[in-house]
């Protein structure tokens, strides 16, 4: 079974530029989620910033490679 990530969620459409894009409001939602793991993760003393920015590129390479998959 093939994990599942966030990012996997958000819809990506292609440009006439055949770039690919999201919309603003699918990356506001991202941005506000990013916001609420951070302040979530300041009281849990297990967790630090290396860790949550290591969870964020990995989100970010799933987004990545979605984007990439559309515009081939």
């Amino acid at each position: 079974m093939t994990a599942r990530h966030a990012a996997d969620k958000m819809p990506v459409y292609s440009g006439s530029d055949g770039r690919a894009y999201l919309a603003c409001d699918d990356v506001v939602a991202l941005m506000r989620a990013i916001a609420a793991s951070c302040r979530s993760l300041a009281d849990d003393p297990d967790c630090d910033l290396p860790s949550a920015g290591a969870a964020i590129d990995i989100e970010a390479d799933a987004l990545a490679c979605r984007a990439i998959e559309h515009t081939r």
